[in-house]
């Protein structure tokens, strides 16, 4: 299984912009997932490797930009226009690679980071 070490969260201002990093420990598909109190995991994010497919859900596509840095095996979750609907626990997980696509289902993600708090205030 992938190491993974997440950073980056904190507290924000509504409109204003957070960028999370999430380091593995070798190559892998990436996703980023959220969850709020009282919600399920939900998917966000997610990118292969090394990098040609990207996928958003639709809450966040204009807003976020996921990237990563091959040479660093570093994914990063650029947020801008962050809403109070964004608070959540941030976390990044890893499934391999070579699949072709981006999964959005949490069963298929093997690793998972030990998630980051993003809080959005008004």
């Amino acid at each position: 299984q992938a190491l993974l070490v997440e950073s980056g969260g904190g507290l924000v201002q509504a409109g204003g912009s957070l960028r999370l990093s999430c380091k593995a420990s070798t190559r892998y598909d990436m996703g980023w997932f959220r969850q709020a109190p009282g919600n399920e995991r939900e998917f966000v994010a997610g990118i292969s490797w090394p990098g040609k497919v990207v996928s958003y859900t639709d809450a966040v596509k204009g807003r976020f930009t996921i990237s990563r840095d091959n040479a660093q095996n570093t994914v990063y979750l650029q947020m801008n226009s962050l809403n109070s609907e964004d608070t959540a626990v941030y976390y990044c997980a890893a499934r391999g690679y070579g699949f072709g696509y981006v999964s959005r289902s949490p069963a298929d993600y093997l690793s998972w980071g030990q998630g980051t708090q993003v809080t959005v205030s008004l």
